[in-house]
């Protein structure tokens, strides 16, 4: 076997838990004119076939800025501020009047023809052959004009109504890929040009989505030293957005915070800026420890809590290489159901990568059991972390003492305060089971 062959069976063995984590979970992608227009767009439509096909129900809402405003500017439609005809911006919003409309439509219609006739590619050299991929649209964006702001009146641009969730959703549970455009209808029959990014996190808050993928020209948000930020928090995000309002007015990142933090103070979990230059940045954002972007949550990025049933696949994944070397003892999938209840995880982006147990065995004493931590995150403390976790809830429940057996980490817990123990000064019960065969040093801790 060679070399890039075993990276590539290595790298899609770690990409399992993501699959199983992303399957049947919500994506609303964003793709601006610019990203529909760059000669990457071919690799990023076969790796969103690819998410569709492990079971992602995905929403695209395309963008079209670039395209219409040369469609306007060959049309002879182009910004005249004395006149203030169609084609004008005021406050990023391009203002639309019936002419400009037309051309916008036109504009519209046929780049989602050419993004369907995309989505149908099916030879056998291509990789989207056999994903039979259906996409659907509709009016799903009900929109209302703009109105007049500070004597400019918008006429054809619009705002935001509502989004039909349930249409939307209708449309996902039969494993068809829905596609929104910048465009909106009102109740009255009238077509409104909006603005994509609106449409994204409008949609994404609507459907409650896990996921808001914003592509942009640059691979995420930049540090002043033109390097990409892996994560921010809400508020890492907001202080970014105060640094960078009044700078430029089209900075292309405050857009992408702004739309970020909308999504997330609202009903989405994460929000992630990558390239739509980058081969493949969907895909190593997505299924990578770290991605090649920008994660912007509102939640903790790591959580430690209490196991529920529903992470079992996720431990038996985790503990299933430590059971084989003979670091831990061999638990079935019914036996972790029993005892879920004494388990405690870190979940990282939906991965459980680290795990511990305590087993109380009497008013004082208890049992640190089934400690393991993911081979990839081995050196990152969140065996420290978990660790910690389980000495305040025990501290908590009143327990005085900590014993754990082990075969291979004497000297991790030792560092932790544990001291050498023997087999006569465990509990009753655990002395009664003690496996002498696998002659487990026995460790003990007051706390």
């Amino acid at each position: 076997m060679s070399a890039d062959t075993k990276k590539y069976v290595s790298w899609f063995r770690h990409s399992s838990p993501y699959i199983n984590a992303y399957r049947k979970k919500v994506f609303v992608i964003l793709l601006p004119g610019e990203a529909i227009a760059h000669e990457n767009f071919h690799n990023i439509a076969h790796d969103m076939t690819l998410l569709n096909s492990l079971g992602v129900k995905l929403v695209l809402v395309h963008g079209a800025r670039p395209q219409i405003t040369q469609t306007l500017k060959e049309a002879g439609l182009k910004a005249n501020l004395q006149k203030e005809p169609s084609g004008k911006f005021h406050r990023q919003l391009r203002v639309t009047d019936i002419e400009s409309l037309t051309h916008i439509k036109r504009v519209v219609g046929q780049m989602r023809i050419d993004i369907e006739a995309m989505f149908s590619m099916g030879l056998v050299n291509s990789p989207m052959h056999g994903a039979d991929i259906n996409i659907c649209g509709g009016n799903f964006v009900v929109a209302k004009p703009y109105g007049v702001q500070n004597g400019i009146d918008y006429s054809h641009t619009g705002e935001i109504r509502k989004v039909n969730s349930e249409a939307i959703l209708a449309q996902l549970a039969d494993n068809n890929i829905v596609l929104l455009s910048n465009l909106g209808y009102s109740a009255t029959g009238e077509v409104f040009n909006l603005a994509a990014e609106e449409v994204a996190a409008e949609t994404a808050i609507a459907l409650e989505a896990d996921k808001l993928l914003i592509y942009s020209k640059e691979s995420g948000i930049l540090d002043k030293d033109g390097v990409s930020i892996n994560k921010l928090s809400a508020e890492q995000a907001q202080k970014l957005i105060e640094e960078k309002t009044g700078h430029k007015e089209n900075d292309e990142a405050l857009k992408n915070l702004q739309l970020s933090i909308k999504a997330c103070l609202a009903t989405v979990s994460r929000s992630q800026v990558i390239s739509y230059v980058d081969d493949g940045a969907l895909l190593t954002e997505l299924f990578t420890r770290d991605g090649v972007g920008t994660l912007i949550t509102q939640e903790q990025y790591e959580q430690t809590r209490a196991a529920a049933i529903e992470d079992i696949g996720g431990i038996m994944d985790l503990i299933h290489p430590l059971e084989i070397e003979g670091s831990l003892v061999h638990r079935s999938r019914e036996k972790l159901e029993a005892e879920i209840q004494h388990f405690v995880v870190i979940e990282r982006e939906g991965m459980i990568i680290a795990c511990a147990a305590l087993f109380p065995h009497d008013n004082q004493t208890a049992e640190l059991a089934c400690m393991a931590t993911h081979s990839e995150y081995r050196n990152n403390s969140y065996g420290k972390v978990i660790f910690e976790y389980i000495e305040e809830s025990a501290q908590a429940l009143g327990i005085k003492k900590l014993f754990v057996l082990t075969t291979k980490s004497p000297h991790w817990f030792l560092e932790k305060g544990f001291i050498e123990g023997n087999v006569e000064s465990l509990p009753t019960e655990k002395k009664s089971l003690y496996n002498y065969q696998r002659n487990s040093k026995v460790l003990e801790k007051l706390i």
